[in-house]
C-alpha cells in the first residue's frame, strides 16, 4: 500500500478518533481547581509530543516511509490508546419505587455489576467499572420511571462522590455515590449520609488493607497500629 493511501486512510481514522476523544475530554471530571477537559488535554499535549519523537526516530529507521504517514499512525494509536484510558461506562441503575435518599455503588468481587439498588441504596460494581466509571449514570424506579432530574451529584465538576468506609475486621472498603432528591428538592444537596458496614453484603465487598490516612467528613486522620 503507497504512502499517500495509508496516510488518507489514518488521517480519515485519526480525525473520528480525535473528535471522539474530544466529546470525552468535555466531560470528564475535574480536580480540585482545574476542569477535566484541562488535565486530560495536558495528557494529550504530552501523548502528542511523545509520538513526534517516535515518528521522527521511525523516520530514521524506515526511509521509504513519509514522516506525516508515520506521524499519523501513531497518531491513530495515541488517541485509540486515550479513548480506552478516558472510556467511562454509562451506567442503568434501578432503585425501588419512591427511593430518596443516597445511592452508593460499593467496590466488589462480583464478576457483574449488581445495578438494582437494594433498600438501603447499595448496589455493587465489579473492581474494573469502579475504576473506570465517571459518567453520569441513568436511573430508573422499578416502575421505569426516569428520576434524572431528581439526581444530585456530587459537585458540578464530578458527579460520583468516592470515600472509603473503615473498618471490617481492620479492612477498608470504598464506595461511589449520589443522591436521589424528591420532587420538591431537585437540584438541592441534602447531605444524606448513613453507616455503610452494618448494611453491605460483605460476601460481595471488595476488602483492603486500611490506609494510614484517612479522610473523614473532609478531616484527614491518622489510623494508628
Amino acid at each position: 500500500m503507497t504512502n499517500r493511501k495509508l496516510k488518507i486512510i489514518f488521517g480519515l481514522l485519526s480525525f473520528g478518533l480525535f473528535i471522539v476523544l474530544i466529546i470525552q475530554l468535555i466531560k470528564m471530571p475535574g480536580g480540585m481547581i482545574l476542569p477535566g477537559w484541562f488535565l486530560g488535554g495536558m495528557l494529550l499535549i504530552g501523548g502528542l509530543i511523545v509520538i513526534m519523537i517516535i515518528s521522527g526516530l521511525l523516520k530514521l529507521i524506515f526511509r521509504k516511509g513519509s514522516f506525516s504517514t508515520l506521524f499519523l499512525i501513531n497518531l491513530t494509536v495515541l488517541f485509540t490508546f486515550f479513548i480506552y484510558y478516558f472510556y467511562s461506562p454509562t451506567l442503568k441503575i434501578i432503585v425501588p419505587d419512591g427511593y430518596y435518599g443516597e445511592v452508593n455503588l460499593v467496590k466488589s468481587t462480583t464478576k457483574r455489576n449488581i445495578l438494582t439498588i437494594d433498600s438501603n441504596g447499595i448496589g455493587y460494581l465489579t473492581k474494573w467499572t469502579f475504576n473506570k466509571t465517571y459518567a453520569r449514570p441513568k436511573v430508573f424506579d422499578k416502575s421505569g420511571k426516569s428520576l434524572d432530574k431528581n439526581l444530585v451529584g456530587f459537585n458540578p465538576s464530578t458527579f460520583f462522590g468516592t470515600g472509603k468506609s473503615c473498618c471490617v475486621d481492620s479492612k477498608q472498603f470504598e464506595s461511589l455515590s449520589f443522591e436521589i432528591v424528591p420532587d420538591s428538592l431537585i437540584g438541592q444537596e441534602q447531605y444524606y449520609s448513613k453507616d455503610l458496614i452494618p448494611l453491605i453484603d460483605k460476601r460481595l465487598v471488595f476488602f483492603e488493607e486500611k490506609d494510614r490516612y484517612m479522610n473523614v467528613d473532609n478531616i484527614t486522620v491518622e489510623l494508628k497500629k
